[in-house]
């Protein structure tokens, strides 16, 4: 129970400083450039804090946003919004993440769809099985405001 405990408060410290960083980088942001969505972006993670906070996020850095909570959902709403990158959480209740990837590579006009694995888990068999997948990089949760700017930013 105490070990659960110490665990909720480290994380819950990292959200902090997660979300400071993230108001530290909007205000730097340029705000006619954040006017023009840049990405179209699918945010897929069964944590529904974690799915609307990255969705606001990404909406507030100017790109445009679709999000879904589960495999099904992901497949769907990629086949329909057709995103530039796709950030996608591992552990999902209904599909393993790595099994999305492949099927979103597969995919007619998917393809070439850039697909960020977010994880909580960052050892070397998570990140090999991910880009194995077609997962073209792997980031920690919580995601830096910061890297995740840099990975969409145009190319």
């Amino acid at each position: 129970m105490l070990r659960q405990r110490a665990t909720q408060r480290r994380y819950d410290r990292q959200l902090l400083e997660e979300r400071r960083e993230t108001m530290s980088t909007l205000h730097k942001l340029d705000p006619k450039a954040a006017a023009q969505p840049r990405r179209r972006v699918l945010v897929v993670d069964d944590d529904l804090d974690s799915v609307h906070s990255m969705a606001l996020l990404l909406k507030m850095m100017g790109h445009e946003v679709q999000f879904a909570i589960n495999g099904f959902a992901a497949l769907d709403v990629a086949r329909r919004f057709r995103p530039d990158v796709i950030l996608l959480d591992i552990n999902l209740p209904d599909f393993a993440g790595y099994d999305i990837a492949r099927q979103l590579k597969w995919e007619p006009g998917l393809g070439k769809t850039r697909i960020l694995a977010v994880t909580g888990r960052t050892d070397e068999d998570t990140k090999r099985r991910a880009v194995e997948a077609g997962c073209e990089s792997v980031l920690a949760k919580p995601v830096a405001a910061a890297a995740l700017e840099e990975l969409l930013a145009p190319q």
